[in-house]
């Protein structure tokens, strides 16, 4: 059974930095290196965000619009862990953030519906 775990939220000033990482379990290596690994996010009273996707496969990745240049998604394979490195947070990054798999559509999605394993969430909170 597939399982992803966040690590990495907490609280940062305006301009700050953080790291979020998410550890997948369950996967086969064949299936892990053809799998789509992303993040979202979700603020009170919003709907759940899609802001970066990663293919396991070739490291290709996708931003939104929102972070794109500020955040940057990695992986490592050996330790079967993506990363999201947030730089320049403002207040509106602040929300819980996902760590989301898929392995049956593309990379370039943000659909929440595309992605059917999800982790627990991490909270990132930025105060000015």
């Amino acid at each position: 059974q597939v399982r992803l775990v966040e690590s990495g939220g907490g609280s940062v000033q305006v301009g700050g930095s953080l790291r979020l990482s998410c550890t997948a379990s369950g996967y086969t290596y064949s299936t892990y290196s053809r799998t789509c690994l992303g993040w979202f996010r979700q603020a009170p009273g919003k709907e759940r965000e899609g802001i970066a996707t990663i293919y396991t496969g070739g490291g290709i990745t996708y931003y939104a619009d929102s972070v794109l240049g500020r955040f940057t998604i990695s992986q490592d394979n050996a330790k079967w862990t993506i990363y999201l490195q947030m730089n320049s947070l403002k207040p509106e990054d602040s929300a819980m953030y996902y760590c989301a798999a898929t392995s049956v559509v593309s990379c370039r999605t943000f659909r929440e519906a595309d992605f059917g394993f999800w982790g627990q969430g991490t909270q990132v909170t930025v105060s000015s």
